[in-house]
């Protein structure tokens, strides 16, 4: 088949161009920007000065604040997970621990401000490292994490260590005990407070002692707990259920109650 001289020396001319187009590198792909805290300090930023040790108080001194005060709500006595939704995770010897995969426990019931009781263990035999320790959490509304993790001569990043407000504030001090051995949580907690037309009107804030040691001294939360991420609020309804997380390790619980604030008289 005989091609026309003057379409012949059209593509021609388009070689070069051609030749040229397939040579050009491909566009480079810049990294997302880091998510920056209103602190100044980027999410799980690995650079960032972890907490410094300090000795847990013994768990003699701790044992009267460990019993539940009157008007507590009994959320574990040792016995069942009557007080949970999704009750399938093992209860054995006073204590229950994560089941992998069976998913996250909620309480059946709601609470708002509080003052929350919880004592836990991580896996005594150590596998992982960093966040891959026995992790849990606890969320406060089912929406704002403490976390749970085994730094025990573990290192991670500063605002993902036990006694965090995850993602947001490191605690002051890791008073972590070694694997197989309870720690205790008390955990005061104020709700947020959203006008009726969802602004926010108060952050969410908490106070935790970690064995008896402040990790966080009125901390207010950026939002709500996310992962690699800002965190930031969304209005919800005034009371949520209490959630452990189901990180895949078979971190224990024991000794779960909680108190909500007194009734205030009406004015």
């Amino acid at each position: 088949m005989r091609i026309p001289l003057a379409r012949l020396a059209f593509a021609l001319l388009l070689l070069p161009a051609l030749a040229l187009r397939a040579a050009e590198p491909a566009p480079v792909t810049q990294p997302p920007p880091p998510a920056i805290n209103p602190d100044g300090w980027p999410v799980h930023d690995p650079d960032r000065p972890v907490p410094p040790l300090a000795t847990p108080r013994p768990a003699e001194a701790l044992a009267a604040a460990a019993m539940p005060p009157a008007g507590a709500v009994i959320l574990f006595d040792g016995t069942d997970l009557s007080a949970w939704q999704n009750p399938a995770w093992l209860v054995r010897d006073g204590a229950f621990e994560v089941t992998p995969k069976a998913g996250n426990l909620l309480t059946r019931d709601s609470f708002g401000s509080c003052h929350l009781h919880l004592e836990w263990s991580a896996p005594v035999a150590i596998t992982g490292g960093g966040q891959g320790r026995g992790n849990s959490g606890v969320f406060l509304m089912d929406r704002y994490e403490i976390q749970i993790l085994d730094n025990h001569d573990n290192r991670t990043y500063a605002d993902g260590y036990v006694g965090s407000v995850y993602g947001q504030h490191p605690p002051l001090a890791n008073a972590v005990r070694p694997p197989g051995e309870w720690n205790t949580y008390d955990i005061f907690f104020r709700a947020p407070l959203f006008s009726a037309e969802g602004k926010l009107l108060r952050p969410a804030a908490v106070t935790v002692l970690l064995n008896g040691i402040v990790v966080q001294n009125n901390a207010e939360f950026y939002g709500i707990s996310t992962w690699k991420k800002v965190a930031v609020y969304s209005a919800h309804p005034p009371a949520g259920p209490l959630r452990l997380q189901d990180h895949g390790d078979r971190v224990r619980f024991r000794n779960i109650w909680v108190v909500p604030p007194p009734e205030l008289p009406a004015k």
